[in-house]
């Protein structure tokens, strides 16, 4: 076991998770059982002031105890240089606030450990980093031009069509072959924002489930699957998604084959991919979750291993 560490986490308000279903919650309570010390922050309490990266934080303390999960301490001013790791667990979207926190937090990194590395996260977002291994996804498209997404149904019929920067399935839309609205829905989509959207053939294997795998240090872990509620096209649990117990395929270990070394090299410690008939379809880097669907499934505690790959990087 590693000497003492003093961790801080970044992240929304610890007060309002869910004890029984958020990772970062077993990420601390597995940082405390090995002796480390833990400090919370919010994003916002983040600063960079004459090259110290300062945080408003207080001490935190956790328990599995409903109504009662955690203790914070008074407010202090913390050089986050004095940290031996920082957690970056903030949910996305990922704007630019997520993208300027990244930015911030390389002045320390790697003398103080960013869990996952900040400028990986923010060269890897999740629809785009996985467009780098074309043959393991189904056929996709990146654009914001009308001509290149009807050509797109044209050729592959029914599709999905999300946002670029989207996440947990908002704004996800299967649009069928001879559904009427895809006009409309671009329009919608082109008066919120410039950026460009994703589309991708529908595979229409979800209906048995979209499956979340947990890589650690570039190893793959664990993973659950997520069966769409009848009548949504949509796997995500908080949307009426049923997660259920798993194994990998052949297939799936290819991709995780694949795919490890470059998340290893880029320090993408914890990562969760969305793999759907075969198709890698996400690589998710920003805070990842399921580590306690995992742990109810298989009865493997995966935040340990997290926590192993973490202390062997600062003994390295």
């Amino acid at each position: 076991m590693a000497e003492s560490l003093a961790v801080a986490i970044q992240m929304d308000p610890i007060e309002t998770i869910n004890i029984d279903a958020d990772s970062t919650f077993v990420l601390g309570l597995e940082a405390e059982k090995r002796g480390h010390r833990l400090w919370h922050y919010l994003p916002r309490h983040l600063a960079l002031s004459g090259g110290r990266v300062l945080a408003k934080a207080r001490r935190l303390g956790l328990r599995r105890e409903h109504g009662n999960h955690c203790t914070l301490g008074p407010w202090e001013e913390v050089d986050l240089a004095t940290m031996d790791v920082v957690l970056m667990r903030q949910d996305p979207p990922f704007d630019m606030a997520y993208i300027t926190a990244t930015h911030i937090l390389e002045h320390i990194h790697p003398r103080t450990l960013v869990v996952n590395d900040p400028a990986s996260v923010r060269n890897a977002p999740e629809k785009l980093f996985v467009t780098h291994f074309p043959d393991l996804m189904p056929p996709t498209l990146i654009t914001a031009d009308r001509d290149q997404i009807m050509a797109f149904r044209r050729e592959h019929g029914d599709i999905i069509l999300k946002p670029l920067f989207g996440n947990g399935g908002a704004g996800v839309f299967l649009v069928r072959q001879d559904d009427m609205n895809l006009n409309a829905l671009l329009e919608l989509f082109t008066e919120r924002s410039r950026e460009p959207l994703v589309i991708q053939r529908y595979v229409p294997e979800v209906r048995k489930g979209d499956k979340r795998i947990i890589l650690v240090d570039g190893e793959a872990m664990g993973a659950i699957n997520r069966v769409p509620a009848e009548g949504e096209a949509r796997s995500n649990m908080h949307v009426g998604g049923r997660p259920e117990r798993t194994t990998l395929t052949e297939r799936e270990r290819e991709i995780c084959r694949r795919i490890g070394p470059a998340l290893r090299d880029r320090g993408l410690i914890f990562v969760g991919i969305d793999v759907i008939g075969g198709y890698l379809t996400e690589i998710n880097v920003t805070s990842p979750t399921g580590l306690q669907e995992v742990a109810r499934f298989e009865g493997v505690h995966l935040e340990a291993y997290i926590w192993d790959a973490i202390e062997a990087r600062i003994g390295r």
